[in-house]
């Protein structure tokens, strides 16, 4: 992620860098032909998301996209440096905005889209029916970055910050309110025919292992976010063929 809007106010020192911003809107979606190879000479990849998207609090190269990237290449693919549209605290609304307001990737497509986007709107009370309506939109125009093609599309479920420090023992609220929304962004998903994958339960395990915790004490560590690549590597693999 990285999360939470009210951390820029509360813990400037870990208020993460905006990275580039996108500009499109949601269109008609039309599946293409997800049998067709894609050309291998250098792929690219749009990551879309919040603190978690850009890696607050660890290196740039041990967030999720720089790692996925990375481990793809290290198998047959070839992906440039992901594009990432993401900053810490931005809710689903702060990344629909953000991408209509940026024309630097305006009529672009892309290989891959990641998409990893809510907590912040749990953390700052944000209504769930709003959360319906925006994460839609959203996705929608994920699949358009992609080109149409749904199966280039890979949505990753909120993480629970409760487990973590900076919760304060508050979990037991906290866990239940993200797999609310986890509903939410899974049935839309599903229903949209995009690859989903369900990370919530690693970050979960955070509670019992420091190690997955970022200095911060709030957002994932490097090596929380390389158990997420190792699960996305062969999602991806599966759903896009390269020449």
């Amino acid at each position: 992620m990285k999360l939470l809007y009210s951390i820029l106010l509360t813990i400037s020192a870990l208020t993460g860098c905006t990275k580039k911003q996108a500009g499109n809107g949601p269109v008609p979606m039309t599946q293409k032909d997800t049998t067709a190879k894609v050309a291998n000479d250098s792929l690219n990849y749009l990551a879309l998301g919040d603190s978690y998207t850009i890696g607050e609090a660890v290196l740039n190269s041990d967030s999720y996209p720089f790692q996925l990237k990375e481990a793809l290449n290290r198998q047959k693919y070839k992906f440039a440096t992901p594009t990432v549209i993401a900053t810490t605290g931005w809710t689903t609304d702060n990344l629909i905005n953000a991408i209509a307001q940026n024309n630097g990737v305006q009529g672009k497509t892309y290989d891959m889209v990641t998409l990893l986007i809510g907590v912040n709107d749990q953390f700052q009370g944000l209504s769930q029916d709003n959360y319906k309506i925006k994460f839609q939109q959203v996705l929608n125009t994920a699949m358009q970055f992609a080109g149409g093609n749904k199966t280039h599309v890979f949505v990753l479920s909120i993480p629970d910050y409760g487990v973590t420090p900076f919760a304060r023992g508050d979990g037991a609220r906290i866990g239940p309110l993200i797999d609310q929304f986890n509903a939410i962004n899974n049935s839309i998903s599903l229903a949209s025919g995009v690859n989903y994958l369900d990370i919530t339960g690693i970050s979960r395990q955070a509670a019992t292992d420091s190690i997955l915790i970022a200095p911060d004490g709030l957002h994932p560590s490097g090596n929380m976010y390389m158990l997420w690549v190792q699960q996305l590597v062969p999602l991806v693999e599966a759903k896009i063929k390269v020449n």
